[in-house]
């Protein structure tokens, strides 16, 4: 396991072969077996493998071709709907129409799906996630029939890949990893920390694709602007709203 993650990388062009079903169901399972709030299991996961559904979803996930090259879109939900019901019938009074409560539940899903990514990638599949859940979470809630209570957290594309990345940059630990207390970063420890992310060749291209002085105005200027940032934040909190989880009196 512990190769696994060290290996993983984000596969964005996959084969169109279909996946066994004793494999689906072992990934899934796996997923369930996920550390979650109070063992109240507040998720739910949407597996979608026809092509016509995969069709709707790949309009709202800003038509990224893998979703229609792999054979599982699986989409996970934030979902107190299915733990209310039970409650109301067991003569129990839920209080779970506020904001903790989606935080809880959003964690137990996003918890579910790493299980699900880890068990597939140690079966050979390849996966990528998709964050573009959340952008459009109201036209997903629609596409997949959603109900009260539930939330579009997170996808996962899963299937056979067509490529092998190279395995992506990450920061050094010392840059992430706090003993004790948390420490605040110092000037240095910014220059020290990114300094091989600055410098990679890839970094290098990037600056002159997108004609940037820096690394950093890539993702502030063109990959994740206020703008987007505002726009998408609006929405899905209107789509928390609506699904009934943001009465805090």
């Amino acid at each position: 396991m512990i190769k696994t993650l060290l290996n993983h990388r984000s596969i964005r062009k996959y084969l169109p072969d279909s996946i066994n079903e004793a494999t689906i169901n072992n990934i899934l399972t796996a997923g369930i077996r996920a550390s979650n709030t109070g063992n109240m299991q507040v998720y739910s996961i949407i597996v979608s493998s026809k092509n016509e559904t995969k069709q709707k979803l790949w309009e709202v996930h800003f038509k990224q071709d893998m979703i229609l090259q792999a054979p599982l879109l699986i989409t996970f939900c934030a979902d107190f709907n299915r733990f209310v019901k039970w409650c109301k019938l067991r003569k129990a009074e839920p209080g779970y129409d506020n904001f903790l409560s989606f935080i809880t539940a959003a964690t137990d899903a996003l918890l579910v799906a790493q299980n699900v990514a880890l068990a597939a990638e140690h079966c050979g599949l390849g996966i990528c996630y998709l964050g573009t859940t959340t952008y459009n979470a109201g036209k997903i809630i629609e596409i997949l029939n959603i109900p009260k209570g539930v939330v579009p957290i997170t996808s996962l594309v899963i299937g056979y890949p067509d490529e092998k990345p190279e395995l992506t940059d990450r920061l050094p630990p010392e840059a992430v990893i706090h003993y004790e207390t948390y420490h605040d970063y110092s000037s240095d420890d910014i220059d020290k920390y990114y300094f091989d992310k600055e410098n990679s060749s890839l970094a290098k291209d990037l600056l002159i694709t997108n004609k940037k002085e820096t690394l950093a105005q890539i993702f502030t200027d063109n990959r994740y602007t206020h703008k987007d940032n505002v726009f998408f934040s609006k929405s899905f909190l209107d789509v928390i709203k609506e699904q009934g989880f943001m009465n805090n009196e």
